[in-house]
């Protein structure tokens, strides 16, 4: 073959063309190849059969939001307190992960208005390291609580996690208890603590904070849970019900107050902080 390579090396090929943004995106659901801008207009809700994607915490903010909304700083905390290694340091996934993200760790908070109604907001972001709860995560949840308790507004929380973080093992899960006591010096206060979980939430996040909202709101087919579905299947060995974990069968089953679609989720949400907000004295 080294006539056809010195023939197709000496010939003036075009280069091939690229472009900064995929034109096309693969619904998971459906598997229907959609337009990426048609799909982003549609709040990266997919149009031919409405599957919800997952949003940054940035995209997040947007949608939830009014303009002028202003980003909390981020906790400084002990970065890996338990010089953990797998097949890569911890301080490299985090290296890793950060690049990738604008964010630090994977809760942000942001302090702003929900169609004028003032709030506090803070968003996990499953995009860094799958949303787990670590120290980071932990303290800007009860960073986020403690400036709504300062401003006497409500804190709004939106969950996305596969859980705690092993690479802090006890750690981790102590922000649970933390996270907790967090929600009940809210509801101490009189001011409302509302969820809005969304795909996926899962593990430690879900056996806490995720579940103690004053109202409890959910993205169309989110998967919500603790304990994986094989696993909960191999422990009581039994076939689960068609739909488990998933938000409309946890709204059936009254863990949910109700499941919102995306276009509607800002509306919404302006509804209960409004109905819910501590009012001024005349």
């Amino acid at each position: 073959m080294n006539w056809f390579n010195r023939v197709r090396n000496s010939l003036p090929f075009v280069p091939k063309r690229t472009t900064d943004d995929t034109l096309w995106i693969k619904c998971p659901s459906c598997q229907e190849m959609v337009f990426a801008r048609e799909y982003h207009d549609n709040l990266d809700v997919c149009p031919r059969c409405e599957h919800h994607g997952r949003l940054s915490a940035d995209a997040r903010l947007d949608l939830l939001l009014d303009a002028g909304y202003r980003i909390l700083p981020s906790p400084e905390v002990k970065e890996d307190p338990l010089r953990f290694r797998d097949t890569k340091k911890y301080t490299e996934r985090l290296k890793q992960a950060r690049a990738k993200n604008p964010h630090p760790d994977a809760f942000t908070v942001a302090q702003g208005t929900v169609e004028g109604l003032p709030a506090v907001v803070g968003v996990q972001d499953f995009g860094f390291m799958g949303g787990s709860m670590g120290m980071a995560v932990g303290t800007a949840f009860c960073q986020g609580a403690e400036h709504a308790l300062r401003l006497r507004a409500p804190y709004v929380v939106v969950t996305a996690a596969g859980g705690a973080r092993m690479q802090e093992g006890i750690l981790s899960l102590m922000q649970m208890p933390k996270a907790t006591v967090m929600t009940r010096r809210l509801k101490a206060a009189g001011l409302p603590y509302v969820v809005i979980l969304t795909d996926p939430t899962t593990g430690g996040v879900t056996a806490s904070y995720a579940m103690l909202g004053d109202v409890q709101i959910a993205e169309p087919g989110a998967l919500i849970g603790f304990a994986g579905q094989r696993v909960i299947q191999d422990t009581i060995r039994e076939q689960l019900p068609e739909g488990f974990q998933r938000a409309e069968y946890l709204h059936k089953h009254g863990m949910l107050d109700m499941v919102v679609h995306r276009k509607e989720l800002k509306d919404t949400l302006a509804t209960v902080l409004d109905y819910l907000a501590p009012k001024k004295a005349a």
